[in-house]
C-alpha cells in the first residue's frame, strides 16, 4: 500500500487541520489504517486508527473528543480531522496502514507508511 499524507501547516491554539491520506496499490478493504504522530524528541505514538471491519475507532486519549479519524472507501482516503488543536499537538504526522490481523494499538505491527506532513499549532 502507498500512502500519502498531506494537509499540515501552522495553525493557532483553537484551530483546526484536516489530514488527508489518499491510498493506492491494493485493495483500501481489509486494511487497517491509522495516523500517527512523532514530536520532536518524544516517541512515535498513535493518535487514531479507523479499522477496515468497521469497529469502533482507536483514539490516543490526549485528542479524543477533538480529533476524528473518518475513511472514504470510494476513494481508498482516511482523513483525520483536528479541532482545538494544542500546542501539544506539534508534530509530524504521518499515515499508516497495516494488512495483518495484529491489535490496532500496536504501532510495530503497521507495515506501510506514507512521508509525514508537519503540524505546528502555536500559541
Amino acid at each position: 500500500v502507498q500512502l500519502q499524507a498531506s494537509g499540515g501547516g501552522m495553525v493557532q491554539v483553537g484551530g483546526s487541520l484536516r489530514l488527508s491520506c489518499p491510498a493506492s496499490g491494493r485493495s483500501f478493504r481489509a486494511v487497517d489504517m491509522g495516523w500517527f504522530r512523532q514530536a520532536p524528541g518524544k516517541e512515535h505514538e498513535i493518535v487514531a486508527v479507523m479499522p477496515w471491519r468497521g469497529d469502533r475507532p482507536y483514539y490516543l486519549n490526549s485528542v479524543r473528543g477533538r480529533f476524528t479519524i473518518s475513511r472514504d472507501s470510494a476513494k481508498d482516503t482516511v482523513f483525520l480531522q483536528m479541532n482545538s488543536l494544542k500546542p501539544e499537538d506539534t508534530a509530524v504526522y504521518y499515515c499508516g496502514a497495516k494488512t495483518n490481523s495484529a491489535a490496532i494499538d500496536n504501532v510495530r505491527a503497521y507495515d506501510s507508511w506514507g512521508q509525514g506532513t508537519l503540524v505546528t499549532v502555536s500559541s
